[in-house]
């Protein structure tokens, strides 16, 4: 079988072993044996999966595999590379970063408010790319967030609670990592919000939110994003980071 490592990640490449392993029934780990994987290459055979089988076994070596396993390990790892300013943290499975306070276009496709589209002032945002999902989430401070910030719910319609984003049709990167971030912040700020989500209140705003959009795309608010609307959740930056926003 071979396996299509994507742009920027090496040449294609082919299964040549295979590993099992052998548990007790409590799920311990007490043997394992390396096989190796041969070609095929008959004239009825019609897939890489036909063309390939696997060999006989033999007890694994411990030094080959301590060995194995570490270039696996130096090959997978993220590569080093310059971190912006807005980048908050980077793992294997997620990015966060942080998004100033500032001035951005904003689209509405819904009944109570009709196809309109605005430039409008945005609070500081917390935006979380992750192989689970994208969230986002409104902060207090104008400048770069700490692990103890407060996170606050986003006032934007198609949100979830918890800052879930529901995506829909908007366009967004099939990677995750620093260089698909420009192209997750116009998946959300470029497609069409049209109608707030089941869950808590996004915005404090007396009138509820379509009254709050109303206010903001006839340029009630065109000085500075009203903070002072912002509904805390009370869950630090750092729960996010971590990975127990949810706990």
């Amino acid at each position: 079988m071979k396996l299509n490592l994507g742009p920027g990640q090496g040449a294609q490449v082919a299964a040549s072993c295979a590993i099992v392993l052998y548990a007790q029934e409590g799920g311990q780990t007490v043997y394992g044996t390396v096989h190796p994987i041969s070609r095929n290459d008959s004239s009825d055979s019609t897939s890489d999966e036909a063309r390939s089988s696997i060999g006989a076994g033999r007890p694994i070596d411990r030094a080959a595999l301590l060995s194995c396993l570490n270039e696996l390990a130096a090959n997978t790892a993220p590569r080093a590379e310059f971190l912006p300013e807005t980048v908050l943290a980077v793992s294997q499975s997620a990015v966060t970063w942080w998004c100033r306070p500032g001035l951005r276009r904003v689209f509405f496709d819904c009944q109570e408010l009709g196809k309109r589209t605005a430039i409008v002032p945005h609070p500081g945002l917390v935006f979380h790319a992750a192989s689970n999902g994208f969230s986002v989430f409104a902060l207090q401070e104008d400048s770069r967030p700490s692990p103890e910030s407060t996170l606050h719910e986003p006032p934007y319609f198609n949100t979830w609670d918890l800052g879930k984003i529901c995506i829909g049709t908007a366009h967004v990167p099939k990677r995750i990592d620093i260089a698909s971030i420009a192209g997750w912040e116009s998946g959300f700020f470029e497609s069409a919000f049209t109608h707030p989500n089941h869950g808590g209140k996004r915005v404090n705003h007396p009138k509820g939110e379509f009254a709050f959009w109303q206010a903001m795309l006839d340029g009630q608010y065109a000085s500075a994003f009203p903070k002072e609307l912002l509904i805390p959740m009370n869950k630090p930056l750092g729960d996010l980071i971590r990975g127990k926003l949810g706990a």
